[in-house]
């Protein structure tokens, strides 16, 4: 008896700290990592499904800035990045970033389902190589990319 109340209190745990992942947001990350099919995925919580799902997939010839204006003002979203880039010896390379976009106008209840998400969210795309967490588009900039990449 004591541990079915263990696993009982496991599942309850794993659901309330994440949504359920459509299988269409592995499926569209896995071609942007292996056939660059996408420049960016921007990812959006469906709270009445209780799941992740893929809002926008960017074109391979979009550029940061077509990216930047997917991302709401005032709504959470979770995305990846293709970002290309050259070594200091000019070697031309690229790294996927997850960017947890979080804005501070955001909904607390969001900010919080978004949070409380983005491990489990994570773990399914494999392949991830950089992670941002920004709050306003200066957290995010080209600056920091570069930054990251080196």
């Amino acid at each position: 008896m004591r541990n079915t109340f263990r696993v009982k209190e496991h599942v309850l745990a794993n659901a309330a700290s994440g949504m359920a992942v459509h299988d269409d947001c592995k499926v569209k990350f896995l071609e942007l990592k292996t056939k660059r099919s996408f420049r960016f995925i921007v990812f959006k919580i469906e709270e009445k499904q209780k799941q992740v799902i893929v809002e926008k997939l960017g074109e391979p010839t979009e550029s940061y800035e077509d990216f930047t204006t997917f991302l709401p003002a005032d709504e959470c979203r979770y995305a990846v990045f293709d970002f290309d880039y050259f070594t200091e010896e000019n070697v031309p390379k690229s790294r996927i970033f997850f960017i947890a976009w979080s804005p501070d106008t955001s909904r607390v209840r969001s900010k919080m389902i978004y949070a409380s998400s983005k491990d489990r969210f994570k773990r399914e795309l494999d392949g991830i190589q950089v992670e941002l967490q920004a709050t306003d588009p200066t957290e995010m900039g080209l600056d920091v990319f570069n930054s990251r990449v080196n």
